[in-house]
């Protein structure tokens, strides 16, 4: 009933010709759009999960809708600078993808050259070296995969008893076991890909077929450096896509994201991201004496000039957002309609699920 009533009302400003006049406010001058995308996907990735995962279709009708209301993309550290001197152009919008999938270089990267948009991608370089499906993304799509069949017991597994994998409830328990293993035995990254072949063989799927699509892989080497080549901006998102709260394991992540970038791409990374949008405050320091000069967060919001350059906002677009909302977030009116959330890890010491390699 509220999300409806709340449609209604942005609806309502959209016709009263409200997110244009805020479009052009010096308002929405003074502030930068930083927009998320995670995957775009090669297959059915976006019917699997719709709230990280989007079709090249809908990308492409994002990517127009900026372009009719006229925003300008902006590269990432250009825009940074740009907002703490307060000389952004008007409708200013920067465009970030995490991860640094396969996906980006095979479906969105084509789409942005079409609309000659800059982009950053903010990249995890473990799996990018080895060349395999990132275990903890590619067991949950898999299970997904075979949503109508009874997952056997297995014992190399830790499986008990047969599961019922139509629920996502019971999918869920199942990965739930496989990354308490391997975290508990801290498996190396051969093991994993083991156990992924193992559970794919139980379900009946064709693991080489899987893994030749390059469904849920990172960019290679040899393609990162072809999309820094080509302009694409590619920046720090940690080595192994986690967070740890001991400052040396901490810096280590960050270290050796910016030695891998570095030796693939020539130039010196020092824009980050919070991987899951997990972030401390105990961060902030270490990231500095990383030499990071700007760090972005999952909490939605515009960014402006009292935004700390290393917790800055963005908007996160999904499969599940309307258009309606994505251009009132575009306008600025976004940000007006929706409360602010802080990550709750910020606020209260507790860390949200993870999704660490």
């Amino acid at each position: 009933m509220l999300k409806d009533m709340k449609m209604a009302s942005v609806r309502l400003m959209q016709r009263a010709g409200v997110f244009e006049r805020a479009s052009a406010s010096r308002w929405r001058r003074e502030r930068l759009l930083i927009l998320c995308y995670h995957a775009v996907s090669i297959a059915d990735e976006h019917e699997w999960r719709p709230n990280l995962c989007m079709s090249p279709a809908l990308l492409r009708a994002r990517f127009e809708a900026i372009r009719r209301g006229g925003f300008q993309v902006l590269p990432l550290d250009q825009a940074v600078k740009r907002l703490y001197k307060n000389d952004l152009p008007p409708r200013s919008v920067v465009l970030t993808f995490d991860d640094g999938g396969y996906d980006f270089y095979k479906q969105a990267a084509p789409i942005l050259r079409e609309f000659g948009y800059p982009a950053t991608v903010y990249q995890t370089t473990f799996y990018s070296d080895y060349p395999k499906p990132v275990f903890r993304t590619a067991s949950s799509y898999l299970l997904w995969k075979c949503r109508e069949q009874i997952l056997p017991a297995d014992s190399i597994l830790g499986i008990a008893q047969p599961v019922d994998l139509h629920t996502e409830a019971a999918r869920g328990r199942v990965t739930a076991g496989l990354f308490a293993r391997c975290d508990g035995e801290n498996l190396s990254g051969e093991q994993r890909n083991e156990l992924l072949q193992r559970l794919a063989k139980l379900l009946g799927l064709d693991y080489s077929a899987f893994e030749a699509s390059r469904l849920l892989q990172l960019m290679r080497p040899q393609e990162i450096a072809e999309m820094s080549a080509e302009g694409f901006d590619i920046q720090l998102h940690t080595h192994q896509h986690r967070t740890p709260l001991d400052e040396q394991l901490f810096r280590r992540e960050i270290s050796d994201n910016q030695k891998r970038i570095s030796e693939i791409c020539g130039t010196r990374p020092t824009h980050f991201c919070y991987p899951s949008g997990h972030y401390e405050m105990a961060f902030l320091p270490w990231l500095e004496k990383g030499g990071v000069v700007s760090a972005t967060t999952c909490d939605p919001g515009l960014a402006d000039r009292e935004s700390h350059p290393l917790l800055l906002p963005r908007f996160i677009d999904t499969s599940g957002q309307p258009l309606l909302m994505f251009e009132a977030w575009l306008s600025g009116v976004g940000q007006w309609v929706s409360a602010r959330r802080k990550a709750k890890s910020a606020l209260s010491g507790q860390r949200p699920a993870m999704a660490e390699y």
